[in-house]
């Protein structure tokens, strides 16, 4: 796991900046002065570096500005050196296309800023959907000792005297406007009640999965990720994961020693417990692909076959993350699949997986389930192949309508979203609620970024009839907090070409979950005629970070990471004047 051995002073990476009795080192030491400290502040310190993902127009955030300060005191009190690095916050609701598209430049800014400044330990914050994977494959490429503080969940809220759930309830209710059932006055006051408080979404989205995920890989302080946003615990938690990010950088506790096979394995199996987030799976295929561990999206549909799903949360369950906090949090429902989990697995605080979860009670057997009693006994995600997806595709049963998990049912083709925008409710396309939807340009690179526009919208006529499911098909992925038969990340995508690129309306689709096959009833040689006459669009990017996107990203099933920044057993030296 670690270096058990406490390095010396001068062994600290910092020490090549700040310690050399040379012309460069005083420039460094006498720029510390410049912004007030003194010498003891600093000399023979480990620098902690705390990048903080803060922003105003990421109000699942809003609490890092003191969040950081109070990482500053753990650092402090530890005997560190703490220094505040902002880095680029990925705003789930603001960024457009998708905040997707900019998951990988967080990474590489994570990873430059932890290579070039003298850094010997790094907490990072974060907490809304991207910015905890963005961390950890930046963390991992530098591979310098790192710890997440998640953001932790918002707080509870209510409307009317009905319990909401961020993001789950804004798309049922929107479902219901369509429907005519809620009026626009109705509409914009929810606006006032469905975010209540800091912190990310209160439900098991891609938020809620992620920091868990990051937790369970021995990345986090034991129960991190189940505390509230607004908790006093929660300020506590980030003091202590300061005192804990000094003692990473004495031992030089590095991530690629935590981040290991057994690690994501973990990982795959705490998802599959949590009812968590489809996206989990492309972010976790981008964090081995920068490990250099080996995952196949077969991993992930073979773990799910075993795994029953414990955490009663939405938009699976009933319940919000404030209730799993409160009737044990992630640490308990871990402790309820003991013989699923690598228990020897490391974690920051230098001890085992096991060690870390032993004894945790639960405290409402409704909110986490026994194993006797589960939410779904297995088949939390699936992950299908056919003709329609020869690189895999994956939908998530347990928050899907049952009767449509095996469904043969006529295509209604869209372009892209604008023509899906534009035509869904024209009741001259016929749909009933046995067509299949299908949406073509929404991947990696059709979108760009793969967009959560998976989770495509029911014409308005079939939501007055009481529809609420349909099949759905796209290359794009949904959000965690989304639910529905809603077949996404369809790989290899229609804008390189994919087989989605040749479905036609009224082409019969047929799905079998438990088959685990999505396939288009048509002839290998209409098929063929149809690849013949298909020709591929034009790169949308000629220049900057678009081009750089479009030139080097993957496709779902790998991760939709750079190709350039996986692991190829290769480590970049830092400058050799350093």
């Amino acid at each position: 796991m670690a270096n058990q051995e406490r390095l010396r002073p001068d062994q600290l990476r910092s020490h090549r900046y700040l310690g050399p009795d040379d012309l460069r080192s005083f420039g460094h030491r006498s720029r510390q002065k410049q912004a007030g400290f003194s010498t003891e502040d600093f000399a023979g310190k480990p620098v902690i570096g705390i990048l903080n993902t803060w922003n105003d127009l990421i109000s699942c955030h809003a609490h890092f500005r003191q969040r950081a300060d109070e990482v500053k005191r753990g650092v402090w009190q530890a005997g560190g050196f703490p220094v505040e690095i902002p880095v680029m916050g990925l705003s789930e609701t603001f960024m457009k296309p998708t905040s997707m598209y900019y998951r990988n430049f967080l990474a590489m800014e994570a990873e430059e800023v932890l290579r070039t400044y003298p850094i010997d330990a790094a907490v990072l914050m974060s907490g809304c959907d991207k910015t905890t994977p963005a961390l950890l494959m930046g963390a991992l490429s530098a591979n310098v000792p790192s710890i997440v503080m998640p953001g932790g969940p918002m707080n509870r809220t209510s409307w009317h005297g009905e319990e909401l759930a961020s993001g789950t309830d804004v798309w049922r209710f929107w479902a219901e406007r369509g429907a005519g059932r809620l009026s626009c006055e109705a509409w914009c006051d929810l606006e006032d009640y469905i975010a209540a408080s800091p912190g990310h979404c209160m439900t098991m989205g891609t938020a809620s999965t992620m920091t868990a995920i990051a937790e369970v890989m021995g990345m986090t302080l034991a129960g991190a990720s189940s505390l509230p946003a607004t908790h006093s615990g929660h300020s506590r938690m980030a003091s202590e994961t300061g005192r804990v990010a000094v003692e990473l950088a004495w031992h030089n506790c590095v991530p690629s020693g935590l981040m290991q096979r057994a690690a994501f394995e973990n990982a795959i199996t705490t998802l599959m417990a949590l009812g968590g987030s489809t996206n989990a799976i492309v972010h976790l295929m981008a964090m081995a692909g920068r490990a250099g561990v080996s995952l196949t999206l077969e991993d992930f549909d073979r773990i799910s076959q075993r795994t029953p799903v414990l955490a009663n949360l939405r938009p699976t369950g009933k319940f919000v993350m404030a209730d799993f906090f409160d009737a044990g949090g992630l640490c308990g429902l871990l402790n309820r699949i003991p013989d699923l989990l690598h228990l020897n697995a490391p974690t920051v605080q230098f001890r085992t997986l096991g060690e870390a979860i032993a004894d945790a009670p639960v405290w409402n057997d409704d909110v986490i389930r026994l194993r006797e009693n589960p939410v779904c006994s297995t088949g939390s995600l699936a992950v299908l192949r056919g003709n329609m997806a020869p690189d895999g595709c994956v939908i998530k049963p347990a928050a899907a309508e049952s009767q449509l998990l095996q469904h043969r049912g006529p295509a209604v083709v869209f372009r892209n979203y604008p023509d899906l925008k534009a035509r869904i409710d024209d009741p001259a396309l016929g749909i009933t609620k046995d067509h299949v939807i299908v949406l073509q340009s929404a991947g990696p690179l059709g979108a760009p970024g793969i967009p959560e526009w998976g989770m495509l919208p029911i014409p308005k006529y079939l939501l007055q009839q009481g529809v609420r499911d349909m099949v759905r098909i796209s290359d794009a992925r949904m959000s965690g907090t989304s639910y529905g038969a809603c077949v996404l990340h369809v790989s290899p995508e229609s804008f390189v070409g994919g087989p989605l690129a040749l479905v036609e309306t009224g082409d019969i689709i047929s799905l079998d979950v438990a088959g685990r096959t999505l396939n288009l009833e048509i002839s290998e040689q209409e098929f063929a005629a149809r690849r013949a006459r298909w020709t591929a669009p034009e790169p949308m990017f000629t220049r900057g970070y678009g081009k750089l996107y479009f030139d080097q990203t993957t496709q779902a099933h790998e991760g939709c990471d750079f190709r350039f920044l996986h692991a190829d057993g290769s480590q970049d030296a830092p400058p050799s004047i350093y």
